[in-house]
């Protein structure tokens, strides 16, 4: 697939109405800090189009990225950081859990966990909101870079494990530094419009 325009078109805080839209979405949900902007921007060859920060929880709001005039990318905010209060992190379910569910032309859900951590209650109750809807749940390993190659297959087993998951489950493993899992991730991107 090639990307020829990407644009953040709708910014969706707690108390927003979530956008008609009719054209396909793809969601990106993840752990605060497991680098769900820095896909974006790698996915679409963009630098800061999806702002990204060394600082977790930056992403608090439901964003949505127009992409070729035909289908949008959105990001979800990141969960499970600890310096966001309570009371905030309380308000993101909801917001996260009724659009995941709500959204007929949601085609997929990228659940992106960080290949160097284990799953944790947060990430499993992300992949519980994530089956409620009516897509495709798709494991996206991030930093594989930052682990020796000879270690991917036994992490990944280890994640999907731990997530409960069975070894068929569509799993790809993304480097931002050297771009691994662009492609595949885009054919499959292609695949459901």
């Amino acid at each position: 697939m090639i990307i020829k325009s990407s644009e953040l078109e709708t910014v969706c805080g707690i108390t927003s109405k979530l956008p008609a839209y009719q054209e396909t979405e793809i969601a990106f949900a993840g752990r605060s800090n497991v680098g769900k902007s820095t896909l974006i921007n790698g996915l679409l060859n963009r630098k800061n189009l999806a702002r990204t920060s060394s600082q977790p929880g930056k992403t608090q709001t439901i964003n949505f990225y127009r992409i070729n005039d035909e289908f949008y990318f959105v990001d979800l905010p990141g969960y499970g950081y600890a310096k966001v209060s309570m009371e905030e992190r309380a308000k993101w379910g909801p917001m996260i859990e009724g659009y995941l569910i709500k959204r007929s032309n949601l085609k997929a859900i990228f659940l992106l966990i960080d290949i160097r951590r284990k799953p944790n209650a947060d990430d499993l109750q992300m992949l519980h909101f994530c089956q409620e809807s009516d897509c495709e749940t798709v494991i996206i390993l991030t930093k594989v870079d930052k682990v020796k190659r000879s270690q991917v297959q036994k992490l990944r087993k280890e994640i999907l494990s731990g997530l409960h998951l069975s070894a068929d489950t569509r799993v790809f493993s993304y480097s931002a530094v050297t771009k691994q899992g662009r492609d595949e991730i885009l054919d499959f991107v292609e695949a459901l419009k």
